[in-house]
């Protein structure tokens, strides 16, 4: 396999290969490669923080919790949310089982929920990890069972005498079927099969049978007495199913300019048995995956910048607040996305803001360079109030590993550190400018590679 392929096949399908590595495997055939994928992501390494201060207060409060536990609760749960955050990028940067985790990534953003109680967000993280690459209708389940999914989408509060219909409507608008695949009869009967779905303190599964509506339910041309996981089995003998998920994936992994012949290709494949791991064995293999019009093309999200350069430079924020407004600054608060349909992705990553950050991101968390941008969302400052705050020159407090980075490519040639960093698929317009770029240092020009426009695509 030759090396662009291999760097273009790491970068889409999990965070990058140095250039030991990529070199070791390009004497393999795609398939022992793709296989070698797989099977490092055969186990499921869970992502778990500390939540042990919490159990405890939780334990102390014999009966019912005082307003002042339940704050002190909050207040931890915030905290611990935030290192949460900090340890799932580590995770993805340092991580053998890279397919998993970049599966992880894209299912948080199709099964979006925001994290709010770290015990429940926690274990909703790694349902997603658990489920990534197994059975989709498995995964469904799972996913709607969760703690953070039924308080997300208001599944406590759907009650045979009242039901709440927020969640049967994401559940065929966004995770299964998509927009005008249902009525809204549909909505309202799959609403009554998921009453008395739960949760209970601790954040376990509870059906509760005296607020579910046991009476009979015509969904989707189909009547009888379904519960919730009725209706998960009928959204997926719609054909339709197969293919919103396929395009989906297409989406993330290829490209947003949609080859409807390659994702009924995949849609075929995933209808038989719902298998995740065999539609993405498919697309990693098929021929179209490593064409040039694909390679070097797509957007990285915010995620993948930071996460891409620390696999190169390995850093470390010693202030994990500094972590969150380097996230929000690029417009990916990861554990905080915009809404229910998670991030758009694509060219929506850029506008004139980000991009300067993007540009400027490399000098700042890798060279001790200075930050002064403005930061939207939770802030929603102007520039002008943001600088009043004194952030205008703000370095940030990184701790950078070169010592990895010249061990790793110390034998390396400029135009081989050029492939690791930029990827594929390099333009000629790039390719002249690389050549005016200072090599004094391989330091120093690996930053520069990072600073140019060419490093936002993968």
């Amino acid at each position: 396999m030759e090396l662009q392929e291999l760097f273009h096949l790491y970068k889409r399908a999990g965070f990058g290969i140095s250039l030991k590595k990529a070199k070791e495997k390009s004497s393999k055939k795609r398939e022992d490669i793709i296989k070698d994928l797989f099977q490092s992501s055969k186990k499921t390494t869970l992502l778990e923080v500390s939540v042990d201060e919490i159990k405890d207060l939780v334990k102390k409060s014999s009966g019912k919790i005082s307003k002042e536990t339940r704050d002190e609760i909050r207040k931890l749960s915030r905290q611990k949310l935030l290192d949460f955050n900090r340890e799932w990028i580590y995770r993805m940067a340092d991580t053998n089982e890279q397919l998993r985790e970049r599966m992880t990534l894209f299912w948080a953003n199709h099964f979006v929920v925001r994290g709010r109680n770290i015990v429940y967000y926690q274990s909703f993280n790694n349902t997603l990890r658990k489920h990534a690459l197994g059975n989709f209708r498995d995964f469904v389940v799972a996913v709607a069972k969760g703690a953070s999914m039924l308080n997300y989408l208001n599944n406590q509060q759907n009650l045979k005498k009242k039901p709440n219909e927020n969640f049967a409507r994401e559940l065929m608008e966004l995770f299964t079927l998509g927009e005008g695949q249902y009525s809204e009869k549909d909505i309202k009967e799959a609403a009554r099969a998921f009453t008395g779905w739960r949760h209970n303190f601790k954040g376990d599964f509870a059906f509760r049978e005296k607020i579910h509506d046991f009476e009979s339910k015509t969904f989707m041309g189909k009547t009888g007495n379904f519960d919730g996981e009725d209706i998960v089995d009928i959204i997926l003998e719609q054909p339709q199913c197969a293919y919103f998920i396929s395009k989906k994936i297409y989406t993330y992994f290829v490209s947003h300019e949609v080859n409807e012949d390659h994702v009924e290709e995949m849609a075929d494949i995933f209808r038989v048995n719902y298998d995740i791991s065999e539609v993405m064995r498919h697309v990693f293999m098929s021929k179209w995956f490593y064409d040039k019009s694909i390679m070097g093309t797509k957007i990285k999200s915010p995620t993948d910048v930071l996460v891409g350069m620390m696999r190169i430079v390995p850093y470390k924020f010693k202030k994990t607040r500094e972590l969150v407004y380097v996230q929000k600054l690029l417009g990916q608060d990861l554990l905080n996305p915009p809404n229910v349909a998670g991030w758009s992705g694509g060219k929506k990553w850029i506008d004139s803001n980000t991009m300067m950050v993007r540009l400027k991101l490399p000098s700042v968390l890798l060279s001790d360079g200075i930050i002064s941008f403005d930061v939207k969302g939770e802030f929603e400052d102007s520039l002008t109030e943001f600088n009043k705050k004194k952030n205008v020159g703000r370095r940030l407090d990184v701790e950078s590993d070169w010592n990895f980075f010249e061990n790793e490519y110390k034998k390396s040639s400029h135009a081989e550190l050029a492939s690791v960093v930029l990827g594929a698929n390099l333009q000629e317009e790039a390719k002249s400018f690389m050549d005016s770029l200072e090599k004094e240092s391989k330091a120093e020009y690996c930053i520069q590679l990072m600073s140019i426009p060419e490093f936002q695509l993968c």
